[in-house]
């Protein structure tokens, strides 16, 4: 294997490792926190919106990137909303297809995809400015990590809130759910405490790599 086809693996690798930990959007650089919130009493929605959002994600980078040369910047904001717009709209069809339940409790959330700063952000900052491959590649760990965002606060949320996990129960009947967790203070909590243990986590590397 030769030295540029592993430092192009390397790169790869990398692009996608900065959005699912260094700068995972939910849990770093705490973006899309209106969804983050609304959506995640169940782990079952949060993987749902998770899943939503990466798809438009990918399709609207990878779109993006393949015309960056031919929009005029005056326009690209635009352009790019429209891009996403389009994504949006056939997402929102497939899930209504898919399971009504599940879009009734996704509710205007899926629509709101569109306004998204994650999605809007890697088109602009990334995918305008990038290869269609290294834009995907980007955009899917950016997607995965905030995938992982919604699923740990809605686990997390459904857990302590129902003694359930993607609706299983787990402790059995006798089982006391803490109530709170299911309404909109829970997902302040529970995303405080997630918040927390990256700090802790952040801090701890930071020390080790002075030492």
């Amino acid at each position: 294997m030769s030295l540029t086809k592993q430092a192009d693996e390397g790169i790869t690798f990398d692009t996608f490792m900065e959005g699912v930990w260094r700068q995972n959007p939910v849990f770093v650089m705490v973006l899309g926190m209106c969804p983050t919130l609304a959506v995640t009493v169940s782990a079952e929605n949060a993987m749902s919106m998770g899943i939503a959002t990466t798809f438009v994600l990918v399709s609207s980078c990878l779109l993006v990137s393949m015309i960056r040369n031919l929009v005029p910047k005056e326009v690209r904001i635009a352009t790019y909303i429209v891009i996403i717009a389009t994504f949006v709209t056939l997402v929102d069809y497939l899930i209504q297809a898919v399971s009504l339940k599940l879009y009734e409790a996704l509710g205007a959330f899926i629509q709101l995809i569109v306004v998204n700063c994650i999605i809007l952000g890697r088109a602009e900052a990334h995918a305008s400015k990038n290869p269609p491959l290294k834009s995907v590649i980007n955009a899917l760990g950016m997607g995965v990590g905030f995938t992982i965002g919604l699923l740990a606060l809605g686990a997390t949320r459904e857990i302590l809130g129902a003694g359930k996990l993607f609706g299983i129960s787990l402790f059995g009947e006798h089982f006391q759910p803490w109530v709170v967790m299911v309404l909109p203070p829970g997902g302040f909590f529970v995303l405080g405490g997630w918040l927390l243990l990256f700090s802790l986590l952040r801090s701890r590397k930071e020390a080790r790599a002075e030492a």
